[in-house]
């Protein structure tokens, strides 16, 4: 990639998801490696910004108009995050969907969204079809084709209503932090990234896209496990890891320390709060070169913490684990911070106005900010927001269950773990195993309560509030 092709990425406020492809292609070289999976699955440049084009023109051809919305819910392959693309280049709005949601909450998205299709599988319901850059005139391109302020795709989240709800993304959301990718020195080394995130969540949607930016190729792993994970690293020589606070206590337990992981540059963590402890073991474990012919390591790798929301279209702060740089966050390129009272307010790309966070901060020098905890209900468990007010929904549509509080308690591998403490009905029986496998069947695996209790009456407050610290108390220890 030349200069001028890095300026034109770094500088152009137009890109849309439709055409990034189909862009990249051009200045990457489209025989380039893009993307490979563990099932031997090889995406370059030119094969996936064609099968973009493809599936656009089948999606295209099921009559779908600008603006329509497009739920994908296809299983967490590097493919889920081309058909985005596709639906985009057609001129639809990309919907996914992470591939552990029960077909309860799929159903939800289905109809909350208004989707005018669905996209289970692309290659038998959408391969066959006419390539839209062929099948469409100019003028028809055109109309499809949607500005950067357009909604580029809805990503679902669990709401504080109690079921999933969908924020949107326009294309300069999506694309405005990712242009900056563009600068990476991609041609200077060799870097490869391994990545086990799910795409339909805004940090893998992001990481792919990123990457793809870069002129990074990652080794995509549909399903995290920590034995694969370390496999790929020490057999790839990989020089990138990007996971979730969780996963990476997870790689340690399964042997982190005994395994040659010193190809590695850059650890990056996002989606949860990395302990710096941590942190320091990973970054001991890289290194941040190795010197020709003798193999040799030299120094630490980075550790690279992202801060971001959905709301925002993926990262807005950065927070680098180095012993002279302060344990703060730095606003990424484009965003700013602001502090109101004590929470948070951010605002970036997309926003015109302030947007709350919900997180307490404490103000640092420069700008800079530091936590101080969160100010919303939210369990983070394993990378995920799990909001109690849903998991508490299911649980009281047990016929038997007057009341349930749900909590998060710290857990030395998820960072908290779910559990909830419920309440009978008067002459209700029901025991806790039944009431996770209820939860089991209406919602994601990560949702489900780790442990559930069965109490005769739950903690409360003189107003007879459910007091949720008693509940915590409960399971402590």
């Amino acid at each position: 990639m030349t200069l001028l092709d890095r300026a034109s990425l770094l500088l152009d406020r137009n890109l849309t998801l439709g055409s990034i492809l189909e862009r990249l292609a051009r200045v990457h070289g489209g025989d380039r490696t893009l993307a490979e999976e563990p099932d031997g699955t090889r995406w370059t440049y030119r094969t996936a910004a064609e099968a973009a084009d493809r599936w656009a023109g089948a999606i295209a051809a099921h009559g779908i108009e600008r603006g329509d919305r497009v739920v994908i819910a296809t299983p967490n392959s590097y493919a889920m995050f081309v058909l985005c693309v596709a639906v985009a280049r057609a001129g639809g709005i990309a919907v996914p969907v992470n591939a552990q949601m029960t077909h309860v909450e799929v159903e939800h998205v289905i109809a909350d969204a208004g989707a005018t299709l669905v996209v289970r599988d692309p290659r038998q319901e959408l391969d066959g079809a006419q390539p839209l850059g062929e099948a469409a005139p100019a003028p028809a391109l055109a109309a499809a084709t949607a500005t950067a302020d357009d909604v580029a795709a809805v990503f679902y989240t669990s709401g504080t209503t109690g079921t999933p709800k969908g924020v949107r993304l326009t294309h300069k959301a999506l694309l405005g932090q990712a242009r900056t990718a563009a600068a990476w020195p991609s041609r200077l080394h060799r870097d490869e990234a391994v990545a086990g995130l799910p795409i339909a969540h805004i940090m893998g949607f992001a990481v792919v896209l990123g990457l793809a930016v870069a002129g990074i190729p990652v080794y995509n792993l549909p399903r995290f496990r920590p034995d694969d994970a370390l496999d790929a690293i020490e057999q790839r020589r990989a020089t990138i890891f990007v996971g979730v606070p969780a996963m990476y206590r997870l790689l340690l337990e399964a042997g982190a320390e005994d395994r040659d992981l010193r190809s590695i540059r850059v650890w990056g963590s996002g989606a949860d709060v990395m302990p710096r402890d941590l942190a320091q073991r990973f970054r001991k474990m890289g290194a941040a070169a190795t010197l020709p012919l003798a193999g040799a390591s030299v120094g630490r790798a980075a550790f690279v913490e992202g801060y971001g929301m959905v709301e925002v279209g993926g990262a807005v702060a950065a927070k680098v684990t180095a012993p002279w740089i302060p344990e703060a966050l730095v606003p990424l390129p484009g965003y700013r911070f602001r502090v109101d009272g004590d929470e948070l307010l951010v605002r970036g790309h997309a926003q015109r106005d302030w947007l709350p966070t919900g997180d307490l901060v404490r103000r640092g020098p420069f700008g800079m900010v530091r936590f101080a905890g969160r100010a919303k209900d939210v369990i983070k468990s394993g990378g995920y927001s799990v909001y109690a007010l849903e998991v508490q929904t299911a649980l009281e549509r047990h016929d038997a269950v007057a009341e349930a509080a749900v909590v998060g308690v710290p857990d030395a591998r998820m960072g908290e773990k779910v559990v909830a403490a419920v309440q009978l009905l008067p002459g209700a029986a029901a025991s806790a195993d039944e009431l996770r496998a209820w939860c089991e069947e209406r919602l994601a695996a990560y949702k489900v309560p780790s442990e559930v209790r069965i109490l005769e009456d739950l903690p409360r407050t003189g107003s007879d509030k459910v007091r949720k610290g008693g509940v915590r108390d409960l399971f402590a220890g």
